[in-house]
């Protein structure tokens, strides 16, 4: 079979066919839509899946992938992962089709000329090495966190809990914790160590057994507030309003109007 052609077996034989979809066609599939409301369907690299079963397997949580479902999801699988080989093995086996020749590489309702801008920005800056982990760099800040940490115990166990002792070690305390905190935020996202598992390793270490806040929940919050950043019904921290993250009484979210699948901002 060539590169664009999908694989399946009749009779015992493997025989190569094509199937062309419309982002029409797409657009009805987000699970959401009669008579669609089991499917599930996303476009990466105009190659059309199917994850209306995966999507419950996700590695990275059912919500984060399923807020693209009737969409281009090319760039937030690009920025989710790390490495291309592990999750290429599940899209293999839920291929179904492609994009149709005439069809544009992301929704209609969606700016082509930005997104091929966003894109060549990132390839830029991916060669210029601004997306390289430096260990050097994350260790100093580890023992930045544990001169800090440390710091605060001895200070209370040396000089007692008086005003200023007390005070004083708050303010190490508070100060390690904080850092300890945005360390734990680069490890969910990938960019510490060199590979996905050593990043997700250290950070249910930083983050369960440091913090006391489990790793599972952290990263489903967050990776929706990624993916779908500042659209309510999707993005967790914009969720909390009126409470925080947001001001005024519009907010922007995603809605359905039959085809295509807009964005209100």
């Amino acid at each position: 079979c060539q590169p664009d052609e999908i694989k399946k077996k009749a009779n015992g034989s493997e025989i190569c066919s094509r199937r062309f979809f419309t982002w029409e066609e797409i657009g009805l599939r987000t699970g959401r839509i009669q008579p669609h409301l089991q499917e599930k369907w996303l476009v990466i690299d105009r190659k059309v899946y199917d994850i209306s079963s995966f999507y419950k397997r996700h590695p990275g949580g059912q919500r984060v992938i399923s807020h693209y479902a009737g969409q281009d999801a090319t760039d937030a699988f690009t920025a989710f992962h790390l490495s291309k080989a592990q999750p290429n093995k599940y899209l293999n086996s839920l291929l179904i089709g492609e994009l149709a020749h005439d069809q544009p590489s992301c929704e209609p309702s969606k700016n082509q000329l930005l997104i091929n801008d966003f894109r060549e920005l990132r390839s830029t800056v991916e060669k210029m090495g601004l997306l390289t982990p430096s260990l050097l760099f994350f260790s100093l800040i580890f023992l930045h966190i544990l001169f800090f940490d440390i710091s605060a115990w001895l200070i209370i166990w040396y000089f007692g809990t008086s005003s200023i002792p007390f005070y004083t070690g708050v303010a190490f305390f508070t100060i390690a914790q904080t850092q300890l905190s945005w360390l734990q935020h680069d490890l969910g996202h990938l960019s510490v160590l060199k590979t996905s598992k050593g990043n997700h390793i250290a950070h249910r270490i930083i983050l369960s057994l440091l913090k006391g806040f489990p790793a599972k929940w952290w990263n489903s919050l967050h990776f929706q507030h990624h993916a779908k950043p500042n659209c309510f019904r999707k993005d967790p921290d914009l969720n909390m309003h009126p409470i925080a993250f947001s001001l005024g009484k519009k907010l922007s979210r995603e809605v359905h109007l039959g085809f295509p699948h807009h964005r209100l901002v």
